[in-house]
């Protein structure tokens, strides 16, 4: 399968790269939010799992970047930027979660805990179940790959890593699922 920049069809981030915009310009903004926003809720839906927290996400990762916006440096890809900021923030709210599990989880110490709905159980697939497992960084590399279509070099730019990072955070995430799958 080749590639989007051999096909001559830039990427989402591509795309987003070649427009302008001004920062500090709330018009700007706007624009960017309307153009990107379904792109960054799609990652964050992949690496919360769940649409009602994705939503809360994005609306962080946009409340951070207005607050940065005349600060953003039109030589790096806007787009990027605005996914480096929602993986933090995915990234926070999953330790965020995990706090108040932890919490529910001694809340609940003595009492027997209820079985999973079994719709719920049907629901999960196998291979989210196996993200689930990964650290969030390398998900994140998944997503941007997977979902997104970024190179190597766009998903650096939006991590704020060397490609070489990516290459091995990818491979490693990669080598997991394909333990866990059993593939």
């Amino acid at each position: 399968m080749q590639s989007r920049e051999k096909e001559g069809t830039p990427t989402a981030a591509g795309q987003a790269e070649t427009e302008r915009y001004q920062p500090g310009s709330d018009a700007d903004f706007e624009r960017l939010y309307r153009t990107t926003y379904r792109r960054i809720l799609g990652t964050l839906v992949t690496l919360v799992r769940d649409v009602a927290t994705a939503e809360d996400c994005a609306q962080e990762t946009y409340e951070r970047a207005y607050k940065g916006w005349a600060k953003w440096r039109p030589d790096a890809p806007v787009e990027a930027w605005l996914h480096r900021i929602a993986i933090n923030v995915a990234i926070s709210d999953r330790r965020y979660q995990r706090l108040r599990e932890a919490g529910e989880v001694i809340r609940r110490l003595g009492r027997p805990a209820s079985g999973p709905d079994p719709a719920v159980v049907a629901e999960r697939s196998v291979v989210v179940q196996a993200m689930k497992k990964l650290p969030p960084k390398q998900a994140a590399a998944l997503v941007l790959r997977h979902y997104h279509g970024y190179t190597n070099r766009e998903i650096g730019a939006t991590l704020g890593v060397p490609e070489q990072t990516v290459a091995s955070r990818l491979a490693a995430a990669r080598k997991h699922l394909q333990a866990v799958l059993g593939k």
